[in-house]
């Protein structure tokens, strides 16, 4: 008998210790030790905050109606963050920092990085046309790379679907937005590659394109492969195609009426937007992008070159990043702008500063920052403000 239970014994600690071998076992406990520095980089003590942007962020609340959440970090810490306003302006529900918000146009960087993680394993490469995807897309010999930097030359599915999508409170797919483009043939802007034009429709197309080339959907994918990898937790894509109303309890509003914005068809699509987080969470994001724990820093790195004439000398566009180069600095950053949400987020990659603002009331609160730069000593990003040379105006 004791025989026996020695044998059961050792055949437990056997199928244990194999357990905790296994590539699962071992996966799960990187991801607790990175869920763990995670925790660390998120310290923060409102006492310790740096007064000059506490008093610069009040004053941008009371004179120029800033109403959302705020996040400043300089090499490794968290130098301010703070929630201002209402998520809900008829509600008077306050905001809190885990506040989920739309990222509008923030969300294309995201998207690159799905694409871009695509590349990295061989799955996809930058120069396959989307006719290598969808073979009936009459719009032919636009590449990856052209969707990635804005040369397509492809009309907009925001601006011609309006007129023919028949149900406005059911939200498109991004599959219906491709079927669209392929039925109707709206004439286009320009010819591949041949000029930068900003345009919805190459993030929407690349985030298709994933669906395509991996068999999950957009959401999955993106939450497996980018979001999850990065720790960002309170991060999802949302959409109207997948609910009836979508599960945020921030309310995006009008910049003058402060009325809440009704979500429409156009919330369906996702990939030049449709991406929920928080500050915190573009944070973490950030901190995994310098350790090359999404995508290979090599791959990172073509990302931020300028792909497009720079503007006023400074400002251009990468594979999903603005790029802004003044004088021996690296900044990548992107706005966004959609339904009663303006977002901005920016990587000064060269004084390794990260800012995160994200409102939910579309007014000219995001255009006044001039000061927050100046308190951070980092060059002022602002595109009027700097002449043909490249210099500072004003």
């Amino acid at each position: 008998m004791y025989e026996i239970l020695s044998k059961v014994s050792l055949a437990l600690i056997i199928a244990g210790f194999i357990s905790c071998s296994s590539p699962e076992a071992k996966q799960l406990k990187i991801e607790e030790k990175q869920s763990e520095k995670d925790s660390v980089s998120l310290l923060y003590n409102p006492a310790e905050a740096d007064p000059r942007i506490d008093e610069f962020m009040k004053r941008l609340h009371a004179r120029s109606g800033f109403n959302g959440n705020v996040l400043v970090a300089k090499k490794g810490k968290i130098l301010y963050q703070n929630s201002f306003g209402w998520a809900d302006y008829l509600l008077k529900d306050s905001l809190n920092i885990n506040s989920k918000f739309e990222l509008a146009s923030v969300s294309k960087p995201l998207t690159a990085l799905g694409i871009l993680k695509l590349v990295q394993e061989d799955k996809l490469k930058l120069s396959q046309t989307v006719n290598d995807f969808y073979p009936d897309f009459p719009y032919p010999g636009i590449t990856i790379e052209q969707l990635l930097t804005h040369r397509s030359g492809l009309p907009n599915y925001v601006y011609f679907s309006d007129g023919i999508w028949k149900d406005k409170k059911v939200g498109m797919t991004n599959q219906d937005a491709m079927n669209l483009l392929i039925e109707h043939k709206p004439n286009r802007y320009g010819s591949p590659n041949g000029r930068f034009h900003y345009n919805n429709s190459n993030f929407m197309v690349l985030g298709s394109i994933i669906e395509k080339v991996t068999g999950q959907d957009f959401a999955v994918y993106m939450m497996d492969n980018i979001f999850k990898p990065a720790g960002m937790k309170n991060t999802a894509v949302l959409s109207k195609a997948v609910y009836e109303k979508i599960p945020t309890d921030v309310i995006g509003h009008d910049k003058i009426w402060r009325r809440s914005v009704v979500q429409n068809f156009l919330d369906g699509p996702v990939g030049d937007k449709g991406i929920y987080s928080t500050v915190q969470d573009l944070y973490l994001l950030d901190i995994a992008l310098k350790e090359g724990r999404v995508v290979k820093k090599e791959l990172l790195d073509s990302a931020y070159v300028p792909r497009n004439d720079p503007k006023r000398g400074n400002f251009s566009y990468g594979y999903g990043w603005r790029t802004f180069y003044p004088k021996d600095h690296q900044i990548v950053y992107h706005t966004g702008w959609w339904h009663g949400f303006k977002t901005l987020y920016i990587r000064d990659l060269t004084d390794d500063i990260t800012i995160v603002l994200l409102t939910n009331m579309a007014n000219a609160s995001l255009s006044n920052l001039d000061d927050l730069y100046k308190i951070l000593e980092m060059p002022i990003l602002r595109q009027n403000a700097y002449d043909s040379n490249g210099d500072l105006v004003n």
